[in-house]
């Protein structure tokens, strides 16, 4: 069985200039958690920067054959788009805001492209439907996870994240999406491990990104 999810994976300036946001919130977070002679909580849980990633679909576990379903998913949908530009922008978290569980970063483009993330991000939740596959619940909100809060947050803290982040996010980093990732995930003593089986690129013919 293999746990499965595809994605769009970022290149290499993108992801250092999320590690440099991570490493500047960890310390704003480790400042602020002196100031108050507390530690910082272990369960704020950071991502790997290189594992980051744009996630389209999460599949869970798969065997041969539904792997391969996925995969064909992908290619269909990949396919019938063209590639696109992206920009990283903004930092923001999920939860109430006393008691946020999530910290990610936005992207953002021109109408066109964030129209292309959209049209992609449906054609491949179509494509996996025809092949069996439930759909996700929850609407899609694309961004990528640079930490979990697994216990609140002193509500100080809390109060003052908007403001954090907002610091934090001093960096902008454009990327053009070429493919999608069919991608296996494993879990290991020190983290999850994201291995990309299969690249899937998107064949349309485009003016210009």
């Amino acid at each position: 069985m293999t746990r499965t999810f595809i994605a769009i994976a970022l290149p290499g300036h993108v992801k250092e200039a999320l590690g440099r946001q991570i490493a500047a919130l960890e310390e704003a977070l480790r400042r602020r958690f002196t100031v108050q002679e507390k530690k910082l909580p272990r369960s704020v849980r950071w991502a790997a920067v290189e594992g980051l990633h744009l996630t389209l679909a999460f599949l869970g576990e798969l065997d041969d054959d539904r792997l391969a379903d996925a995969e064909q998913a992908a290619v269909v949908a990949a396919r019938e788009g063209a590639p696109f530009a992206l920009r990283l922008t903004h930092l923001g978290s999920f939860g109430p805001a006393h008691s946020p569980r999530v910290i990610w970063a936005g992207v953002s483009g021109n109408p066109d492209a964030l129209s292309a993330l959209g049209n992609l991000q449906v054609r491949l939740t179509s494509e996996l439907e025809m092949r069996g596959f439930p759909p996700e619940e929850r609407p899609f909100a694309p961004h990528l996870t640079l930490a979990r809060v697994n216990e609140p947050l002193p509500p100080e803290t809390a109060r003052e994240l908007p403001a954090l982040l907002a610091a934090a996010a001093s960096e902008r980093a454009d990327f053009t999406v070429r493919e999608i990732c069919v991608m296996k995930s494993e879990r290991l003593r020190t983290g999850a491990r994201y291995t990309c089986l299969r690249a899937c690129a998107l064949e349309a013919e485009t003016e210009g990104i």
